[in-house]
């Protein structure tokens, strides 16, 4: 749940700040940085469903480590999981990836020429760039802080991208923009603007900029200062193999028998040794022989 917060926060201070930046170019007109039905569905279909199942099915260790590992608990009674501290770090995070996003499409569209002689660099092909950069980031983001990976949240993170590209190039189209004229303006934008190869370049860039500190910063963290979490995922294996041999049966050991003797009764000198060396004095019958002889040759206890 912690985690679910902390990325909530993240990419809606991504999301929001770059129309801030957006502002100081565009006059203080009020103009949005992106199309309208972009901002309409940013966060109901474009980046909601991953952050929920991560809320829902993420889990940094299974139920068996966690009872093998109480210590594992400590952070959340402390606090140290969703705090001042972690919810300023969202906010410098999303202030970063905002100035990203919007900075390097706008360094990109400056003075460029496309490969058909045109300038693409307007206000609509820019607004296709900077969304597009958006969710393919927020999305990867929260890929790098899933720690327990399912079919179905790998479902969600490339089904949202592929949502996201599926409705733009059906809200650009010309026939959806001639049953509705004033609602969906952005005619054709997407399929023309996405055509270019370098438009994709500035996408991935802006992408790996991105995302290139916070995969560094996570890998310094989980090296030099380990949490209990990160310890126990380290040794995870380790300890499943220990389970694994604690559940397998114990083999069956044929060894030598220490003798025991339940003789304790008192009786005369001597007996007691004659007990514990196990020997008899019980002779094997050979051949047919009477039974009553059997009986008369058979030691009795006042002659041995």
């Amino acid at each position: 749940m912690c985690k679910f917060l902390r990325y909530f926060f993240y990419k809606n201070f991504a999301f929001t700040l770059v129309h801030f930046w957006y502002s100081f170019f565009s006059g203080f007109s009020s103009q949005v940085a992106y199309e309208d039905w972009f901002i309409t569905l940013y966060i109901v279909c474009y980046s909601s469903l991953p952050v929920l199942l991560v809320g829902l099915l993420d889990q940094d260790v299974g139920d068996k480590l966690s009872l093998k590992f109480p210590k594992l608990y400590l952070p959340g009674q402390q606090g140290s999981l969703f705090n001042y501290k972690n919810f300023f770090i969202s906010l410098c995070h999303g202030i970063f990836t905002s100035l990203i996003i919007f900075f390097i499409p706008y360094g990109a569209f400056l003075q460029t020429m496309g490969q058909d002689g045109k300038a693409p660099s307007d206000y609509q092909s820019f607004a296709v760039v900077t969304a597009s950069s958006l969710i393919i980031t927020v999305n990867l983001q929260i890929s790098l802080d899933t720690s327990y990976w399912t079919f179905v949240n790998c479902f969600a993170v490339l089904g949202s991208i592929a949502i996201y590209f599926g409705i733009m190039f059906d809200i650009h189209s010309a026939g959806i923009h001639v049953l509705f004229p004033s609602a969906f303006t952005f005619t054709g934008v997407a399929s023309n603007a996405l055509r270019q190869p370098y438009l994709w370049l500035t996408i991935i860039l802006t992408v790996g900029i991105s995302l290139l500190p916070v995969i560094c910063i996570q890998f310094l963290y989980k090296t030099l200062q380990p949490s209990v979490g990160d310890k126990v995922q380290r040794n995870r294996r380790k300890y499943e193999a220990e389970e694994e041999e604690k559940k397998k049966p114990t083999p069956f050991q044929r060894g030598r028998r220490s003798r025991r003797s339940a003789y304790a009764f008192s009786h005369s000198q001597g007996y007691a040794d004659l007990i514990a060396s196990g020997r008899s004095f019980r002779q094997r019958p050979q051949g047919r022989r009477n039974p009553q002889e059997s009986i008369r040759e058979a030691p009795q206890a006042e002659n041995i």
